[in-house]
């Protein structure tokens, strides 16, 4: 990589400070602040034991995710979507986005007939709200889980998570590739891009646009590599914060 330095101190290949406090709902089965830097989500994952009418009878659990952002999460207030009285597109696509991510690591079956929901709660937005919003989502179902196994709605051996998932958003400025953007250099990226990866390096999603120049197929490569690069320490970092470690 390049020895180029970030407005915020940054190397091109860094990722922002990471932070993870885990169990920070307590009413919530599992639980998650994640922040990326000054990007902050709340993840809730509420368990319930049953299923939608359409999988009852059929030995599977659901697990599924909302999205939405605080008025003040970003410089201007912004209304609730319920106070317009419509979910807006952006927030069902990143709700959709949030759910397969988390669906791509779970065994249905060994969930048994179950429902997870996660919400994450967008309470300050400065670039990767959704990037953030996967990763400690991952966090919230996996504590959700472990509830669920001691109030035995899942067998104590059953394996629901059989692998972890991550995800960060990198870009080209300036023509220089970038991971995890804040919101300074999203906003003027000549490509940016969402990726979504598992703990073993498969990718579950990728969402790339050319904002400004399109971008060629060694820019993409090193896009790739960057978000697999990317989401390999935020994979670490979770297992950590799992295994009790600091999340701070």
């Amino acid at each position: 990589m390049t020895d180029i330095t970030r407005a915020d101190g940054r190397a091109v290949d860094e990722l922002r400070p990471i932070t993870i406090e885990r169990g920070w709902s307590t009413q919530a089965e599992g639980s998650a602040l994640i922040s990326f830097g000054n990007t902050k989500v709340l993840c809730t994952a509420s368990f319930t034991n049953g299923v939608p009418r359409w999988l009852t009878g059929k030995g599977k659990g659901w697990v599924t995710a909302e999205y939405a952002m605080l008025p003040r999460a970003t410089n201007d207030r912004n209304d609730r979507e319920s106070v317009k009285g419509r979910i807006g597109g952006r927030t069902h696509e990143i709700s959709r986005l949030i759910g397969r991510a988390l669906r791509a690591v779970v065994d249905t079956k060994a969930l048994g007939e179950n429902t997870i929901v996660i919400d994450c709660d967008v309470l300050q937005a400065d670039g990767g709200t959704r990037t953030a919003a996967i990763t400690g989502a991952y966090v919230a179902l996996a504590d959700a889980i472990e509830w669920g196994r001691g109030k035995k709605f899942i067998g104590q051996k059953a394996k629901v998570l059989f692998d972890s998932v991550a995800a960060v958003s990198v870009g080209i400025i300036d023509g220089e590739p970038m991971l995890d953007l804040a919101y300074v250099e999203d906003v003027r990226a000549e490509t940016d891009m969402n990726v979504v990866v598992t703990g073993r390096g498969l990718f579950v999603e990728v969402q790339g646009t050319a904002e400004g120049a399109p971008f060629d197929k060694s820019e993409l490569d090193a896009l790739l590599a960057l978000g697999v690069a990317g989401c390999g320490q935020l994979r670490d970092f979770q297992s950590m914060v799992l295994e009790g470690g600091a999340g701070a």
